[in-house]
């Protein structure tokens, strides 16, 4: 019997390993899916290096979400961008969205995606100081949101001044 385990056991682990992988590319996949779509629609672009993605639990429900943070750009040959959190959850055993908001842009404001935390997603922020040009706010702040129902909502207590708050 000790033969048969050792055979069967790395034959699993390997499985699970492999099958993990597949889960990763799945995600990667719905994800660059559900931006594409997004940028599509606002006849922009994802600018690709500026993504975040954290998983952790948001509802205690002790199944993780995944938190997406992603920067649209070029709207209609513009120099504007959006940033966008987008949480998705896994419904037969795949990712789909649950809740989207504008968190960040251009005049408004620029959101660094940090952790999950406490069932929140914690945010770093830079806003515009009175003599900030359009291209660099230097005022340094936190926020955080959390996911009710299908929505996310900023918490306003941490939070620095701004557009968004």
């Amino acid at each position: 019997m000790k033969n048969i385990f050792l055979i069967v056991g790395p034959l699993l682990l390997l499985s699970t390993g492999a099958d993990a992988r597949v889960r990763q590319d799945e995600d990667a996949a719905a994800i660059d899916a559900f931006i594409a779509r997004q940028a599509r629609r606002e006849r922009g672009q994802e600018y690709r290096n500026a993504r975040k993605v954290v998983v952790g639990d948001l509802t205690r429900d002790s199944a993780a979400e995944t938190v997406v943070l992603y920067t649209i750009e070029g709207q209609l040959g513009s120099n504007n961008y959006a940033q966008y959190l987008t949480v998705l959850a896994r419904e037969g055993g795949r990712l789909s969205p649950v809740a989207t908001a504008e968190v960040g842009g251009k005049s408004a404001r620029s959101v660094d995606l940090r952790s999950i935390e406490a069932s929140a997603i914690d945010l770093d922020t830079l806003s515009y100081g009175p003599k900030d040009a359009m291209c660099c706010p230097s005022v340094k702040g936190t926020t955080r949101y959390v996911l009710v129902g299908r929505r996310l909502r900023e918490q306003k207590g941490g939070a620095t001044k701004g557009p968004h708050n």
